[in-house]
């Protein structure tokens, strides 16, 4: 069964300084969207992914994309307001934890179990200013 998200962009204001972040987070390259002039990179490897993953990509903020004869403005980072992206821990939320800090983030919320239905979670702030979810299944 598909996933009801299938695209989250996550806005930075550094993108050199968000995909280092990431690189780190994550354990792999970040690399540039192809023709995006700097402005997005692929939270995921390139060639990955399949119609049941969600993707994400690193969107410099105040930038503009056209969307069916409008120009769409990416928002700003914050850790305050809007939608909590969940990134999977593949079960080393602590590690993630550890790599978040070492990148350069902060732990907002330290990792919880919200048993069976909702695993281990636990809230970061990336380098950017966001409110970053870190997800771990609790079997």
């Amino acid at each position: 069964m598909p996933n009801a998200v299938v695209w989250v962009d996550i806005p930075v204001k550094g993108m050199q300084r968000a995909r280092m972040f990431y690189e780190q987070l994550l354990g792999n390259p970040i690399e540039e969207m192809p023709g995006s002039s700097g402005t997005s990179a692929l939270l995921m490897p390139m060639g990955t992914g399949s119609d049941t993953d969600v993707s994400a990509d690193l969107a410099t903020a105040g930038s503009t994309m056209g969307f069916e004869g409008q120009e769409i403005r990416m928002t700003e980072p914050s850790s305050t307001h809007g939608p909590i992206i969940y990134l999977s821990a593949k079960d080393d939320i602590d590690g993630m934890l550890e790599r978040a800090v070492k990148a350069g983030g902060t732990i907002h919320a330290p990792k919880q179990d919200f048993g069976q239905m909702g695993g281990w979670l636990a809230l970061i702030v990336d380098t950017e200013g966001n409110l970053i979810g870190l997800s771990q299944s609790s079997e």
